[in-house]
Order: structure tokens, then sequence, then C-alpha cells
């Protein structure tokens, strides 16, 4: 498909699931420094170290991640243009929810910081707990399951490697939300933005 057709696909589509940190919000997570204070390696992806630890040695290090992530949360921002955003896809009767690695707690509490939980029903909302944590799908498609909707009128959004590879692994479509401007990740996704708001109007050729 052209450019432009691909566009026309994604936003006809009735079901869309983003990223948290990062997509909707700020980013303000300085990964590096949270290795540091747990005391893991540079660059490991941190639950996957965390989860391949014994239990003892790692209950200590979860807790300690909880309360950093809920820290962070309780200041959490939106990013421009992500209110407009969701408003025109609830007027339209668009699913909306979200795939995180953060915990449940964490979500509603970066939600309730940004002024955007009443867009996403509790119910939509998936943790590190649905799943095993994105790049893996498992978390994408037990919400799809609970839709009951197939890849092809699915979009998953992200602003990191992880979204759009778990994004591709689901089936849906995928949007790269690059607001660095980096263009890093834009040969794993269908479209590429670095602005939220840059998908309206949704009928837009």
């Amino acid at each position: 498909m052209s450019p432009a057709a691909v566009r026309r696909d994604i936003l006809a589509r009735r079901h869309w699931i983003f990223d948290m940190d990062g997509t909707l919000t700020v980013a303000v997570h300085d990964f590096e420094a949270i290795r540091a204070e747990l005391g893991l390696a540079p660059g490991v992806p941190i639950l996957e170290a965390l989860a391949g630890m014994p239990a003892d040695e790692a209950a200590p290090l979860w807790e300690r991640l909880d309360a950093i992530e809920l820290g962070l949360a309780r200041g959490a921002r939106a990013m421009p243009g992500v209110a407009e955003l969701l408003e025109t896809l609830s007027r339209r009767g668009v699913r909306l929810g979200i795939v995180t690695r953060n915990k449940f707690e964490c979500a509603q509490a970066t939600l309730a910081a940004t002024g955007l939980d009443g867009f996403f029903p509790q119910a939509w909302i998936m943790d590190r707990a649905a799943g095993a944590p994105k790049p893996q799908p498992d978390a994408l498609l037990h919400l799809m399951r609970l839709w009951g909707a197939p890849g092809d009128d699915v979009v998953m959004l992200g602003d990191y490697l992880f979204d759009l590879e778990a994004g591709r692994a689901a089936g849906a479509a995928t949007v790269y939300v690059d607001y660095a401007g980096s263009g890093e990740w834009r040969g794993h996704a269908d479209l590429h933005v670095e602005r939220l708001d840059q998908l309206l109007p949704l009928d837009a050729a």
C-alpha cells in the first residue's frame, strides 16, 4: 500500500492500544539510573533481569522498583496533543487500551496525574502481570481477546522498539511515536509520527 493508504487503514481501525510512559506521557524514566540503583548491568531489560533471579534475591529489588516507578507515576505529565486525540477517538466509539511494562497501580497513578484516566476502562489496562511483558505479544493478545478484535482492526502505538515488536507479533498495525525525531525504530512501524496529534484529523489521507 502507498503511505497514504496505510495511514487511511490505520486511522479507520476501531481498537487502539497505547504504550504509556513516553507515549501518552512525557518520558522521565532514567533507566540506566534505575539499573544502577538496583545493581543491574547497564543496558539489560530490567523486568527480565529481575525475573531471572532467585525469588529471595529479587524480592527486595521488585519492591524498590515498584517504589521508584510509583514516585515517577505521581508526577507524570501528558504529552502535548494526547488528550485531543483520545477525545476524538472516544467520540468515534474507538476502544482504547493500554499495554505497559509497569504495575497496574503505577498505571492508575500515571493516568490520574495526567487527567487521562477517564479514557481507559480499568479492564483494558494491561500491566506486567497480564502476561510476558513487551516485546512479547501476550498482553496485547489478551486485550484483543477481551475485545473480540482481529489484528486487522487493531493499532499499537509506542515510542520504543518493544512496543512495535509486540504489536507486529500480535498482528496489529504499528505506529512509532518518535517524539525525539530520531527515526531509530522507524523500520519496525507501519506509520511514523513525531506527535500523537499528527494523527488528526482521523479522516486525513
